[in-house]
């Protein structure tokens, strides 16, 4: 077999390693969304937090450290591969399930989330990059859709695992169990069964390329921050939507229990906002079709109006119903915000522009966990909504009117020039 057909892209191509990733983000997903509706609900129960800033705090510790971590995950996975970083990334979820079953304080469940917090940006960003370096840019937004699918189905299925558990037996320790023999057999996976994938991203590599290709890392951080107008626009609009994660995981399980729905329940309607996530598969491949940009302007104010609708009504099945707008919202703009830097980055430093926008995205989850734990803190649970919908709703106007179209065939956004001084450097990284 020749080089060049060994290295075709394509996801019929690399049917087997590229379900491998599948199944190794659904991991992912479950690892997290077993700790949606036990966790916070643990720390107010059997820890006896009382305040609910407090209890955010696991959040604020997670969502800095996996947003610092996401930058250098792209980096390192440029550097070393993909394969090492995902092989690490399982090793530092190994502890998490021991911290959830004996912590005696609610510090202890803040430095299992730290280990979460590293666990989630190394795996997801190089189960991510994997996808992306075997589909091609033909499949570019099929790919992401179908990662951030079942990347959130898996939360989903956490969550609602890990509730009937809870419900059945006891807050802890029986649903970590569960979470364990997840951990143990992804950790297992990525090291025997997982092939690196770096080499696929050269394929894309012209050797005529513009001024674009090798730029350092300083100006990748720059240009996916604020140096490119529509990468500003998807970094903000990433960061703010994370405050909807936010407060699925954190405000309303508290919420809902607090209106007098028991754990199952509770766990079964934030489990129903992230398995609309599984649409990503459609909403990333009519990106494929349409473009990114309007699947983007429509999600952010979708899952707006789902947050708000919310607390303006009561019962279970409004409740439910509103969950789910609102995560159909989350799966039309989750994938396409993601596949902007794809498309907008060259291939020499993709994965180190799309860990600068997930640092952006994921930082999202600190800052979101504190404003919407002061919120609940010093006013009531409902302004926690209230805020996380006002802010979707500005964002999603920012997008509006800076985002170009970034499709690589039909796209209108062109990157900036670079900085003269950079023209000739490289970048031996990606």
């Amino acid at each position: 077999m020749s080089t060049e057909t060994e290295l075709k892209q394509g996801i019929r191509e690399h049917l087997g390693q590229f379900s491998l990733h599948v199944l190794l983000v659904f991991a992912t997903g479950l690892t997290i969304g077993s700790e949606r509706a036990v966790v916070p609900v643990l720390g107010r129960d059997v820890l006896g937090v009382e305040s609910l800033f407090v209890i955010g705090s696991f959040v604020v510790s997670f969502g800095f450290v996996k947003g610092l971590l996401n930058l250098y995950a792209g980096k390192w996975g440029g550097e070393y591969g993909r394969k090492p970083v995902l092989v690490l990334g399982w090793l530092t979820a190994l502890p998490i399930p021991v911290i959830l079953i004996f912590a005696p304080s609610w510090g202890w469940i803040t430095v299992g989330n730290i280990l979460l917090g590293v666990n989630q940006a190394l795996t997801w960003s190089m189960a991510i990059n994997a996808k992306i370096d075997l589909a091609g840019p033909e499949q570019r937004g099929l790919a992401v859709g179908i990662d951030e699918a079942f990347g959130y189905s898996g939360v989903a299925v956490g969550a609602w695992v890990t509730g009937i558990i809870a419900a059945r037996t006891s807050l802890r320790p029986e649903p970590f169990y569960f979470l364990a023999a997840v951990v143990v057999l992804a950790f297992l996976i990525s090291i025997f069964l997982i092939k690196e994938t770096v080499q696929f991203a050269e394929v894309e590599v012209d050797d005529d390329d513009h001024h674009d290709a090798n730029l350092p890392f300083g100006e990748v951080l720059k240009r996916a921050t604020y140096g490119d107008k529509t990468l500003f626009a998807a970094a903000q609009a990433g960061h703010i939507e994370k405050f909807v994660d936010t407060l699925f995981w954190l405000a309303v399980p508290l919420y809902l229990t607090s209106q007098g729905l028991g754990i199952a329940a509770a766990g079964f309607i934030v489990g129903i906002h992230s398995a609309m996530y599984f649409l990503q598969i459609a909403t990333g491949g009519l990106a494929d079709r349409i473009g990114r940009r309007p699947p983007v302007v429509v999600g952010m104010f979708l899952t707006g109006a789902g947050v708000l609708g919310m607390v303006l009504v009561d019962g279970y099945l409004p409740w439910a119903v509103l969950s789910g707008v609102s995560g159909l919202g989350m799966a039309l703009l989750y994938p396409n915000l993601m596949t902007v830097p794809g498309d907008a980055a060259h291939p020499t430093w993709r994965a180190t522009g799309m860990g600068v926008y997930r640092m952006w995205r994921d930082s999202g989850y600190g800052v979101g966990a504190i404003l919407i734990g002061l919120s609940m803190e010093f006013v009531n649970a409902e302004a926690a909504f209230y805020l996380t919908a006002a802010l979707m709703f500005v964002s999603g106007a920012i997008v509006y009117i800076w985002m170009e179209e970034t499709h690589p065939d039909f796209g209108t956004h062109e990157p900036p020039a670079p900085a003269p001084e950079h023209s000739g450097q490289t970048l031996p990284q990606d």
